[in-house]
């Protein structure tokens, strides 16, 4: 069929996202984005370390961000997101807050990182006090919990796993089943779970759990599509998830209208 007549493919706005050399979950950020907007990504270089601290800050570090930016200025991105929690809180608020910066200076126009995100939705849902699932050590998850009380977040309860390794692996039902567990019955309530590191698949979940919990779920990969493509102007696409579908913040989906509930 002859389409020369159209004129060529329709125009798109572009995010560029810099991920840590080890993300496998790139068609799980683009399941947010809309039909209008494209996704760029380019990696930080390889490092032969486990998931910790150290690798945290080695993809994190200034150099290496302004090297992905100026990587991705090419297709003229008009907001780029850092999309990794730890690399993005091991340096406290203020070390967030210098690598949004140290982006800005390497060509980005605007600039977004996941744990920054995540304090954006946690205040465009007034959340103050919530409840963690992470697949870290305690070590990385303790650094985390500290990032949110800089924040002024209190964590109400928590579950990790303790891998260094292959987290892109854990499948739906072990991310439900520690959810369950993250929120406190007696502790007193949450005002919202937060499912942490953007090598966590969790988008087919968020329903699932803000339907069973009855509080508004958050992941990494979420936050990051949410934040970014609110700084574009734009909306992210989240069927039932409550901090992307604002019908979803009237009250929680029944379980029986989800499908592949588990």
């Amino acid at each position: 069929m002859d389409v020369s007549f159209l004129g060529g493919p329709a125009a798109q706005r572009a995010v560029g996202v810099v991920a840590p050399f080890d993300f496998a979950l790139d068609r799980e950020l683009w399941r947010w984005v809309p039909d209008d907007v494209s996704l760029h990504l380019t990696r930080t270089p390889f490092v032969p370390v486990e998931v910790s601290l150290d690798l945290a800050r080695l993809v994190s570090e200034h150099e290496t961000l302004g090297d992905a930016v100026r990587a991705l200025t090419a297709v003229s991105p008009e907001v780029v997101a850092y999309a990794c929690t730890s690399g993005s809180f091991v340096g406290g608020v203020a070390g967030e807050r210098a690598m949004c910066e140290a982006m800005t200076r390497a060509g980005a126009v605007l600039s977004v990182t996941t744990s920054g995100a995540l304090l954006e939705a946690l205040a465009e849902l007034g959340a103050r006090r919530i409840a963690l699932v992470t697949p870290y050590t305690v070590s990385v998850t303790q650094s985390l919990e500290e990032y949110l009380a800089e924040a002024g977040v209190t964590v109400t309860g928590r579950t990790s796993l303790g891998l260094t390794r292959h987290i892109w692996k854990v499948p739906y039902r072990d991310v439900v089943d520690m959810a369950r567990q993250a929120v406190p019955r007696v502790q007193g309530p949450a005002d919202a779970l937060f499912i942490s590191c953007t090598n966590l698949p969790t988008y087919d979940v968020i329903p699932q759990l803000e339907a069973e919990l009855r509080i508004p779920v958050l992941s990494a990969n979420q936050v990051t599509m949410w934040a970014a493509l609110r700084h574009l102007g734009t909306r992210a696409v989240g069927p039932y998830q409550r901090l992307v579908d604002r019908a979803a913040r009237q009250g929680p989906v029944l379980p029986e209208e989800q499908e592949g509930w588990a």
